[in-house]
């Protein structure tokens, strides 16, 4: 039997207020602040994480990987937050493993949100609130341009075409786009055997490009995001995914009958997406981002990595990416 996972939300802006605040959408905040690390544990996908080689800019000068250098020297952005007393946000609740609400707590969880909740510690201290703020992948960009949110840490990956219209932190994970496919499926790889199916893709990201560039003869299928792409996977309605691995894992971990083919067809990098004018937002994120990263196997980001992925992205090798700065 085909099971369906349980469909957080997908098409309504919601937003979530911790800490005695108001939550959208008819939903009900958890009475109590989400720890910053759950442990979970979910059944293996077959997509296992790579390692790449020593990070290089891309071609006509834009680096993907470069971002500012470190500072606390306290600016405009890190003033309001502290004014308002909480950190606002963006979020995806639809990515199990990443960012997704416990159904037994109502907790909001995952890679991501461990993330947003070191930012806002980091900024606001141990007592820190967060008012997370979920919304669909191509309206990311235009929510941060107009400062509904101070941070978006939402699997968003860093190209030169989103660095022109927003700012990026360091990267803090490394994937690559997969193929999910369900199993027994006559699709065996990315390649002609696609002409004439239908391929899932979350409208406003990468995957869309990546699919449109290969030129297969696979009909686009738009979707809100990968969840809404396995429901339709599900209910027959596509034969295929496009999606990141890191995305796919967790997919794969809802639902056994699928499966998601190697290789990984790009290297994506994913970095917390700031408004541009908010440079010492970003030079203290990435900050942040250093003390996350250190600590070798007992620093928050490998303890976040063992407790959220390690199970479904099996990487004997993983470890924090690493930093690279522009100026």
């Amino acid at each position: 039997m085909r099971v369906r996972p349980v469909k957080l939300i997908a098409r309504c802006l919601l937003v979530v207020v911790l800490m005695g605040m108001a939550a959208g959408c008819g939903g009900s905040p958890p009475t109590h602040r989400p720890a910053p690390t759950v442990v979970a544990g979910a059944p293996a996908a077959t997509s296992p994480i790579t390692s790449p080689a020593t990070p290089s800019a891309a071609p006509g000068g834009c680096d993907p990987w470069a971002s500012l250098r470190p500072s606390d020297v306290e600016g405009p952005a890190i003033a309001g937050i502290r004014r308002r007393g909480f950190l606002v946000a963006g979020v995806d609740l639809n990515s199990y493993l990443w960012g997704s609400a416990d159904p037994a707590t109502g907790e909001i969880v995952g890679f991501d949100i461990d993330i947003v909740w070191a930012i806002a510690r980091g900024i606001l201290g141990p007592g820190a609130r967060v008012k997370f703020v979920t919304m669909s992948p191509d309206q990311r960009v235009a929510r941060i341009l107009a400062k509904d949110v101070d941070v978006m840490v939402r699997t968003m990956t860093i190209t030169c075409q989103r660095k022109a219209e927003v700012a990026f932190s360091t990267v803090y994970f490394r994937s690559g786009q997969q193929l999910v496919v369900p199993k027994g499926s006559p699709v065996r790889a990315f390649d002609a055997g696609l002409r004439g199916r239908r391929v899932c893709v979350g409208a406003g990201t990468t995957a869309v490009d990546v699919l449109a560039q290969a030129n297969l003869g696979a009909i686009v299928d738009l979707a809100d995001n990968h969840l809404d792409c396995l429901v339709r996977l599900q209910e027959g309605q596509t034969d295929a995914i496009l999606t990141h691995g890191s995305l796919a894992a967790g997919l794969a971990a809802q639902d056994p009958m699928i499966s998601v083919l190697e290789p990984r067809l790009d290297e994506t990098l994913y970095g917390v997406a700031m408004n541009p004018n908010d440079t010492d937002l970003v030079r203290r994120v990435n900050g942040i981002l250093e003390d996350y990263r250190a600590g070798g196997t007992a620093g928050p980001w490998m303890v976040s990595y063992r407790k959220w992925l390690a199970t479904n992205l099996s990487d004997p090798n993983a470890a924090p990416p690493p930093a690279r700065y522009s100026d």
